[in-house]
């Protein structure tokens, strides 16, 4: 991966203080960077770091690797890192595709000491600098040219650092450079840089991953905060979710987002045609009203969420191994396929011989093929492919890439003898869903093993609370969501039949709870049957609170009026402030929080109270993926003096 270096970020900054939200490259920078220099001796910021995988799903070469690094933080401060990181991490696993993928994503945690706590010119120009092991700074690395929130990383340091962990190199990792502040600020491109402790921080790390993993540009309709953007001048965009099409000429010609069209929006009111885009108010459109790409807080919509359902997917392999097919295999054995697995959903399999479909194969991942009766004197062509059915793909054209559907092709033949496998060769198993913290109670767990030459495939059974569970058809994967699991936490094991290999999960079939304080009302209505109703006349606050019974931070959030679902972080400026909502919104740094109805995000959107009842919604997505049901209240806002 190419990351700008000290240097070479100077040189663009008089480009990127224009930018028009923290953690955004526009389109005329997101290439520039250098390539840090290879050396055949180590960097010294090597000698003292130590890598945590906080994430272990498979082989660094096999998986995506997320890279989270720490600058500032001294030795006393590595707790307060590895918080940053459990908060930043559980953050991107409450989003989809993220959070149905999360088991193709590797994390890593680097920790290098500092010298000293902090990064240089935080929060100005007139701050100490420090001495720390990635030279972090705000300013763009302390550039009077440059804005305060952009913050800057030794990509040289860093690049040594994430080379440390075998198997991951630029092609399947991307870092993440997290500073020892509070203040707001970062930057992105093809890396992206965060402060750890500041409240919207943790929401930076997936609009970024957006840009550098997805290519998704930025909604933004500015390109300076606090300055609307003009008309847009230019063609077609290339942009997959931006468009100059009516929504009618997207269905006519079947571009862009016309399979989406109509359907409510992941993030918030209804995926169509919103004007404003590319840093441009006018002439350009996008698919929802807000989404990942354009406020903070809310998800990815359907349109971004296919392309980076894609772009994670295209990161690894659906096989990940099989039966040998450099050279024919006799019908004397059993021929096999390991493959990914989805938290999500399963994987389907197809098994086809000389083209026509093998019945009662049911998706397994292995075939015996003594069952099939061939006859000798001729070759037969067996394939076995290997898709994802997920809902958040449509373009058949995605579908069929090699990111979702791969084939594995044998040549059979009845002559061949398959040699037979020394009994010592018993089964065990190869890899399996992590035994170390609780799964949730809708993942899909899995559990693969050996697969003897020549000998049937061992078969994997499942018991939950020591009960037996049914599981036709692919039996390494077994999807909890399809069990009538209550609360509480369960005993989930897998036993390879014959033997005595046994693996054991935690299942926490119990969301976190939420709770919420208000400030003072004016009035409480209670009426039986309904959400209790606080009445107001003007601004008001919101303090949401989580309780697990399990460790890992939980995500709370909330949506007004059934709109999309927005991840709750305190208050812009103090994560441990409650959000404030006001009849108009609240202007920070030229963006606009917490009006109170239809959502206001630049100064120019249309302020004007909506007075009346509002629903405010409440939720938790605790870290093993629980999402917790809905709970509810009303906020009725009354003008002043009524």
């Amino acid at each position: 991966m190419r990351l700008l270096n000290r240097p070479a970020l100077l040189a663009v900054a008089g480009t990127l203080l224009a930018a028009g939200a923290l953690g955004t490259t526009p389109p005329a920078t997101a290439a520039t960077g250098a390539t840090a220099a290879t050396s055949a001796a180590p960097h010294p910021v090597t000698a003292s770091a130590k890598v945590v995988p906080v994430q272990q799903t498979g082989p660094a070469d096999k998986r995506f690797n997320l890279v989270v690094l720490g600058d500032g933080y001294t030795a006393g401060d590595m707790a307060a890192f590895r918080a940053d990181v459990d908060k930043h991490i559980n953050v991107l696993w409450s989003m989809e595709p993220f959070a149905s993928y999360r088991s193709y994503i590797n994390v890593w945690a680097v920790e290098v000491p500092s010298a000293e706590s902090g990064v240089d010119c935080d929060p100005g120009l007139d701050a100490p600098r420090r001495d720390t092991a990635l030279d972090m700074g705000f300013w763009g690395g302390c550039n009077p040219a440059s804005v305060q929130r952009l913050l800057s990383i030794d990509s040289t340091a860093a690049t040594a650092l994430a080379d440390l962990i075998p198997g991951s190199k630029s092609s399947n990792r991307q870092i993440v450079g997290l500073a020892n502040s509070a203040t707001y600020g970062g930057a992105g491109g093809t890396f992206a840089t965060g402060s750890g402790g500041n409240a919207l921080s943790s929401l930076i790390t997936p609009h970024e991953i957006g840009h550098s993993l997805g290519k998704l540009q930025d909604e933004y309709d500015y390109y300076a905060r606090g300055v609307p953007g003009g008309a847009y001048e230019g063609g077609q965009p290339s942009s997959a979710h931006h468009t100059l099409l009516t929504e009618d000429e997207m269905r006519t010609q079947q571009r862009k987002w016309w399979r989406w069209l109509g359907e409510r929006s992941d993030s918030g009111g209804v995926i169509g045609r919103h004007e404003g885009g590319m840093y441009q108010t006018k002439g350009v459109w996008r698919p929802s009203k807000h989404s990942m790409m354009k406020t903070l807080g809310y998800a990815f919509d359907q349109v971004q969420r296919e392309v980076m359902t894609q772009a994670i997917s295209a990161k690894v392999d659906l096989v990940q191994g099989h039966t040998p097919n450099d050279a024919a295999i006799g019908d004397d054995r059993t021929v096999w396929v390991d493959t990914l697995h989805p938290v999500g959903g399963e994987l389907d399999t197809v098994w086809r011989l000389d083209g026509r479909k093998v019945d009662g194969t049911a998706g397994a991942r292995s075939l015996d093929l003594r069952r099939l009766g061939l006859t000798g004197g001729r070759r037969h062509t067996l394939t076995a492919t290997v898709s994802d059915p997920t809902p958040f793909v449509r373009d058949p054209k995605i579908r069929a890439s090699a990111a979702l559907t791969r084939t594995v092709t044998w040549t059979v033949d009845a002559s061949v003898t398959t040699p037979a496998q020394p009994l010592s060769a018993a089964p065990e198993f190869t890899g399996h869903t992590d035994t170390g913290a609780p799964v949730g109670a809708e993942s899909v767990v899995y559990a693969d093993t050996t697969h003897p030459a020549g000998r049937e495939a061992p078969q994997v059974r499942w018991t939950l609370d020591g009960r037996p569970v049914r599981n036709p058809g692919n039996d390494r994967d077994l999807d909890l969501g399809e069990l009538p699991l209550r609360g509480g936490d369960h005993t989930l094991e897998a036993r390879i039949v014959g033997t005595d290999r046994t693996l054991a999960w935690t299942v926490d079939a119990t969301p976190a709870t939420a709770a919420y304080e208000l400030s003072e009302p004016l009035r409480t209505v209670r009426r039986a049957g309904k959400p209790v109703e606080y009445v107001y006349d003007g601004p008001f606050t919101m303090k949401l609170m989580a309780r697990d019974d399990q460790d890992g931070y939980v995500v709370t959030q909330f949506r007004v009026d059934g709109d999309g679902w927005y991840t709750y972080f305190g208050w812009p400026t103090d994560a441990n402030a409650p959000f404030r909502f006001t009849p108009g919104g609240t202007v920070i740094d030229d963006l606009v929080y917490g009006k109170l109805g239809t959502p206001r995000v630049v100064p120019w959107d249309d302020a004007t109270p909506e007075y009346g009842p509002h629903t405010v919604e409440y939720r938790t997505i605790d870290s093993a993926g629980n999402v917790a049901p809905a709970k509810a209240f009303r906020a009725t806002l009354i003008p002043p003096g009524q």
